[in-house]
């Protein structure tokens, strides 16, 4: 006598259950109790006539420890990186009250004191960088001379090119390179206090005095 059975042989499809692919996230993915309870459902459902092999029950079996490991795994790397997050908040707010060096194409003069920045140099030749006011007029050129490949300093003590000392305050900068009878483009970099430290969506960002906000990577130099 033949036996039959109603179970279908895909016991996940007359569940109306079935795994999930690894891409998906969220309320889609097959928790640890969602693959419990698919696995026991399925052995409640098996055909007798097709029991589950045992090499395929222990590699069910063996899923169920990865999807716990998984889940475990995630925790940890969630809270390592809000400790994470949190001891870098830290450390920067340490930098407040320290000036850093930031790639701007303005600086702040604080009263009394100097405007101080850097120039990318790409190649040998002298630099030239130039200070302007709100207008765009230039007020000053400094001349750094004949620099080399590198990182070329400069300070601007707030005088015009007449001599006369100017308000406190942001000031645009330009930087060129001189090669013979060729100009070209240079990069400048300013140096800023720094005023407080905040933890945004966007990560760590510095706000600079009169220079704004800037993110943590891009400080060069902690001065």
């Amino acid at each position: 006598m033949t036996a039959t059975s109603n179970v279908a042989d895909n016991p996940y499809s007359a569940l109306g259950l079935g795994l999930q692919s690894s891409s998906q996230s969220g309320s889609n993915a097959l928790g640890q109790d969602a693959f419990l309870k698919l696995l026991t459902t399925q052995l409640q459902n098996q055909n007798p006539l097709k029991p589950v092999d045992n090499t395929e029950f222990l590699g069910q079996l063996a899923q169920i420890s990865t999807v716990s490991g998984v889940e475990k795994l995630n925790d940890s790397f969630a809270e390592l990186s809000s400790s994470l997050s949190s001891y870098q908040t830290l450390q920067a707010a340490q930098l407040v009250g320290h000036d850093v060096l930031v790639p701007s194409s303005a600086g702040y003069l604080p009263a009394g004191g100097t405007l101080d920045g850097a120039v990318a140099v790409g190649s040998s030749g002298q630099v030239l960088v130039d200070v302007l006011d709100a207008s765009g007029s230039v007020i000053r050129t400094l001349d750094l001379g004949t620099q080399s490949q590198g990182v070329a300093n400069f300070s601007w003590d707030g005088k015009n090119n007449a001599g006369e000392t100017l308000d406190a305050g942001t000031y645009k900068l330009q930087a060129r390179l001189v090669q013979g009878t060729s100009e070209s483009a240079l990069t400048t970099y300013a140096t800023g206090a720094v005023q407080s430290v905040q933890l945004g969506a966007s990560g760590l960002t510095l706000d600079l005095q009169g220079l704004g906000a800037f993110s943590l990577s891009d400080v060069l130099q902690i001065l």
